[in-house]
This record gives structure tokens, C-alpha cells and sequence, in this order.
């Protein structure tokens, strides 16, 4: 039997299990997940560990490098939206060769289209939590800091489902005695830590961005109220506000703003150039823009004129001091 799961370890990760009765299977199997996983044996290591003396598994591991290099290059293409072998092996300093394998097999697993020369970014639009936490990681990493700076011991937050809000997660595991309002399964198991109280909100599952959403959630969040809301949007406009790519997570984060003492919003630079298409809600509960550069002359002016204050790096991201 072969199944799929994935575990860091000693610099590479394990991206597959083989579970056995024998190593006499185990050549076989080790070939099903390599065709599984899309990728080529060449680039697996696999090795047999004993659970019991009837059962054994495989791990199969991806080495550490081509792992962090194509995360790398799935950045540059949700960045770019297209890049070409010569750059992307330029900056990463490997072959022509390399990286063409690599864009061969993220184009196989659906994470981006190829193109002469290159690859592009997949003609539909892709919003799930593993597509967008590729976008702008370091601009996330840095907004999310920034913004957990915001929160003191005891404090009651809400956290959306985000991929800049999970940013933060890592960060408020330090302090102690806050209560975390959260709708997304895998930030509430992030914020699994001592001192930490979290409240996941019940509601229809969404497997693709691991959050609920729907009546019961919105049902359960009417019950909660004084708490300080972090919350991103998918686009922003001047004359429209905050907006969402879809209709639930725009009706659920209006609840939330609104029950909500004070919001503050988290979006990197993307986000200033993107509308997108459901109202979250307008400007005025805004207190606060945490984001990853300075916004262009023509938003802070915007944002100063409503008493909205912006946090943002003193050094751009990726300059040091």
C-alpha cells in the first residue's frame, strides 16, 4: 500500500511512506510512489525502517535542495506571473538543464503552465491556501512580525485564514494568555502552544484553503465581540475598500470587522495593484495597514487623510540594514 505524507528531516524532507510486508515489494513500490509523486526515482532516496517484525515502511525522501528550489521558482512565477530558465538559473546559479526539469515536474503537478523558453502562471486562477502561501513568502514573513508586534500578553485577537495571517503564528506562540479567534484548521493547529487559547469556529470545510466557512461559522462568530481583528484581502481599491475573492470569506470577515473593537489590515504590496471582486467592507473600521514596502505617494496620502496609520519595514525587503 502507498500513501503520501510529509515530514522534515535532517535537511531533506520525507515526501512519501510505502508501507510493506516485505522488502521483497519494496523495488516495486517504491516505483508507484515515484510515479505518484511525478517525479523521477533518480531524485528519490529510499530506505527501509522496522516498525514490527511483520511490518516495515519506506521512507522516500526528496532531497532538501530541489524541495527549497522550486519553492523558490513557484515564488518567482506567483510574483512575476513569467520567467524564463535563463533568469531563473541565473539567480540560483544552477543550469539551464536543472531548472527545466524542475519547471517539468511543477507543471506536471498543475502549479504552473509551460511556455517556450519558460513557464507562466496557470491561466486559472488558483486560491488555495498551498497556491497562495507561495506568493510574496518573504513580504508575508515580514508583514506577519510586524503585525504580531501589535498584540500583548492577555490580548483577544481574531486571525482570518490567510496565508499573511499565518505568518503571525509563529510570533504570538511567545506570549502568553492571548485568546486566538481562528476559522482555519491548520492555523489553529500552528498556534498548538502553551498559554495560548484558541477558538476554532465550526462550519462547512473547505478543503483547498483548510478553513470553514458558511452559517455555522457565522452563527458562532455573532457570539463574539471585543477583540482586535487581523484580517487580508485579495484586492484593494480607493473608492471600493477591502475585497475577497469569494463570497464566503467576504461575508464571514464583514462579520468579523464588525464585532471587532478595532481591524487591522494585513496586505503586502500585491494587493495595492489588484482589486478583486466581493466587498469585504469600506475604509472606515480600518485603524491600522500592516504591509511589506512603503505604498506608493498617492495611498499613503489616502490612507492618512482617513487616520489610518501604516507599518512597514524601515529597510525593503531583502535590503539589510
Amino acid at each position: 500500500m502507498v500513501a503520501l505524507a510529509a515530514f522534515p528531516t535532517c535537511g531533506n524532507l520525507i515526501v512519501g511512506m510505502v508501507f510493506t510486508q516485505s522488502l521483497q515489494n519494496f523495488p516495486l513500490e517504491c516505483a508507484i510512489l515515484s510515479s505518484k509523486m511525478r517525479t523521477s526515482q533518480a531524485e528519490l532516496c529510499a530506505f527501509p525502517v522496522e516498525l514490527s517484525r511483520e511490518l516495515l515502511f519506506t521512507c522516500v525522501i526528496v532531497n532538501g535542495s530541489t524541495q527549497e528550489r522550486r519553492q523558490r521558482i513557484l515564488s518567482e512565477v506567483y510574483e512575476k506571473r513569467h520567467v524564463t530558465a535563463k533568469d531563473l538559473a541565473a539567480g540560483m546559479e544552477v543550469s539551464e538543464a536543472t531548472v527545466r526539469r524542475d519547471l517539468k515536474v511543477l507543471a506536471n503537478n498543475g502549479q504552473l503552465d509551460l511556455v517556450y523558453g519558460g513557464a507562466t502562471l496557470r491561466r486559472i486562477s488558483d486560491f488555495s491556501f498551498r497556491s497562495k502561501e507561495m506568493r510574496n513568502v518573504e513580504g508575508k514573513r515580514i508583514i506577519g512580525q510586524l503585525a504580531s508586534d501589535l498584540v500583548a500578553d492577555q490580548d483577544q485577537i481574531f486571525l482570518d485564514s490567510g496565508t499573511t495571517a499565518f505568518q503571525m503564528a509563529s510570533y504570538l506562540k511567545r506570549k502568553r494568555g492571548l485568546s486566538i479567534i481562528v476559522n482555519s484548521a491548520r492555523l489553529a493547529l500552528e498556534l498548538d502552544a502553551p498559554g495560548l487559547s484558541v477558538i476554532l469556529l465550526g462550519g462547512q470545510y473547505r478543503p483547498d484553503r483548510m478553513d470553514t466557512v458558511g452559517p455555522l461559522t457565522t452563527n458562532t462568530l455573532e457570539q463574539l465581540h471585543g477583540y482586535t481583528a487581523f484580517i487580508g484581502a485579495d484586492g484593494l481599491k480607493m473608492d471600493f475598500g477591502l475585497a475577497a475573492a469569494d463570497m464566503e470569506s467576504a461575508n464571514l470577515y464583514r462579520l468579523a470587522v464588525k464585532n471587532a473593537k478595532q481591524t487591522v489590515l494585513l496586505a503586502d504590496h500585491s494587493k495595492f495593484l489588484a482589486p478583486s471582486l466581493f466587498k469585504i467592507v469600506d475604509w472606515d473600521p480600518i485603524s491600522r495597514v500592516v504591509t511589506d514596502v512603503a505604498p506608493s505617494p498617492e495611498w499613503q496620502e489616502f490612507l492618512e487623510k482617513r487616520g489610518i496609520k501604516v507599518i512597514y519595514p524601515e529597510f525593503p525587503v531583502g535590503e539589510k540594514n
